[in-house]
């Protein structure tokens, strides 16, 4: 998909498949609405006159011009009430816009949304959020279908502005189309077939991303490396799958070398059959979205690389598969992770904060001014927040702050959980230093009680994404805007 951008415009002298203008509500119209009207000899006021089309959020009605413009196709878009004009009504908007223009033959399409907006915040995040938008309504993961139904038309979307808007609407059409990259990665490899994303698949795709720009170097971890480092908690889960797990290590250096980097870990598991511990068969082709933290480390990582942020990331992916096998681990096994912690493995199906403690103390030889993880880690975390809104979890109040106050700005939202001793106490064990669950109440939070005596030398966040890693069968790319959004904030605070 191809954006542009035009500011200072009089709609009737653009040419394109289809110009979409802001109506509001009780018909008044847009700066662009105005303009155009006024070239068509009152084509939509004469439309709105005669209309029960109101300007109400989310009305449509496609109108088509002989005279007065370089474009036949008008699509007008209800905004509702202009002055409540913000980034969820964005987001709104543009979605209603894309649904219909994908059913004409248009393949480009110049969008006057976000024209009367006065607002610096709100134009800021606005245009963001509607670049996302566009760029999820248009996704579509057909790779492995013969016939390729469905697919978008539309191949280039100008956002325009009659008068110069209050932001710098370059950069944030920059930022957009570079988390939408992300997202899009991110989905792509989430929604690949477990027989094809394994840990392996994964780490090309690292290395593939890491010789498309001269700042990012990779770095793979293979299973003798790993046991050589101790990683004895991570290797009790790969070590059941005739797939090698794998811990890849992608550098991003976008600021002075002395600058402490930040990390962002991801649970990988490509496919998580429970392990011995064997879960139901019902839905369990679902199971391949347990790659999704690293999927979205992967595409917030590419979304900063792309923004050319100036900041040093380091993102760790513990990728690995979870299969039942004569070699596979055992509930009642007890293994010693790279920090000398041991744990019994009490249910193999928890099989992710293994692979995660490993990783969480690996990345502190990086000396990281902040960690973030991101995991499908829980069902517990569905029963508690649904499919909406992620967990977090933090061991710094400020760090879990900041990361919400990243979502509220991008739609992408977080909700803080608690974490504190008496949690912590369910997961004790009789034979060693933890057990690795804590039991049927809390588990979201037993489950970062666990990480958290990983992460006791560093600010630390877990970002449990169950309930929204994946939507029916499809990968939402969910948290690429919230973790893009922080990086954004810490590049320019």
């Amino acid at each position: 998909m191809n954006y542009s951008l035009l500011t200072s415009t009089d709609p009737s002298t653009i040419k394109s498949d289809c110009l979409v203008i802001a109506i509001f509500a009780n018909k008044k119209l847009s700066n662009a609405a105005i303009q155009l009207d006024a070239t068509t000899d009152g084509l939509i006021s004469k439309f709105l006159s005669i209309s029960d089309f109101s300007g109400n959020c989310n009305q449509s009605q496609l109108l088509y011009a002989d005279s007065g413009t370089l474009c036949s196709r008008i699509l007008l878009i209800g905004c509702g009430t202009e002055n409540n004009f913000d980034q969820k009504t964005a987001c709104r908007v543009t979605s209603k816009a894309s649904k219909e223009i994908a059913k004409t033959s248009a393949k480009h399409a110049t969008f006057f949304l976000l024209d009367t907006l006065a607002e610096r915040i709100i134009c800021e995040q606005s245009m963001r959020q509607s670049v996302l938008t566009f760029a999820d309504s248009i996704y579509r993961f057909d790779k492995y279908k013969s016939e390729k139904k469905n697919s978008p038309k539309i191949e280039h979307i100008c956002m325009a502005f009659t008068t110069e808007p209050p932001c710098d609407v370059a950069t944030m059409l920059k930022q957009g189309k570079a988390i939408a990259k992300g997202m899009h990665l991110s989905r792509d490899l989430a929604n690949q077939p477990g027989n094809v994303c394994t840990p392996n698949f994964i780490a090309e795709t690292a290395q593939s991303l890491g010789r498309q720009y001269d700042a990012v170097s990779v770095d793979i971890l293979e299973e003798h490396d790993m046991e050589a480092l101790g990683m004895g908690s991570f290797l009790s889960v790969s070590k059941g799958s005739a797939q090698p797990g794998k811990m890849v290590i992608m550098q991003y250096n976008g600021a002075d070398k002395s600058n402490r980097p930040i990390a962002l870990v991801g649970k990988g598991v490509t496919f998580d059959t429970g392990g011995i511990s064997l879960k139901p068969g019902a839905n369990m082709d679902e199971m391949k979205f347990d790659m999704c933290g690293a999927a979205s480390v992967m595409g917030a990582f590419n979304a900063c690389v792309e923004m050319q942020l100036p900041l040093n990331i380091v993102a760790v992916l513990a990728t690995a598969e979870n299969m039942p096998s004569s070699q596979a681990t055992k509930p009642g096994d007890i293994i010693t992770s790279m920090s000398g912690k041991t744990i019994e493995v009490l249910n193999t199906d928890a099989e992710g904060r293994l692979v995660l403690c490993d990783a969480l103390t690996y990345v502190g030889r990086y000396n990281p001014e902040v960690v973030i993880d991101t995991a499908t880690l829980t069902g517990a975390c569905v029963v508690a927040l649904g499919h909406h809104i992620c967990a977090v979890l933090s061991n710094n109040d400020q760090l879990a702050r900041d990361l919400m106050d990243a979502g509220s700005e991008i739609n992408d939202r977080t909700w803080q959980l608690p974490m504190s001793e008496e949690y912590t106490k369910q997961l004790k064990s009789s034979f060693a230093d933890l057990g690795n669950i804590g039991g049927p109440a809390a588990g979201t939070i037993t489950a970062a009680c666990f990480l958290g005596k990983f992460t006791e030398e560093y600010k630390w966040a877990h970002i449990d994404i169950a309930g929204t890693a994946w939507k029916g069968k499809d990968a939402t790319g969910r948290p690429v805007p919230l973790l893009s959004q922080y990086l954004i904030n810490k590049a320019y605070s």
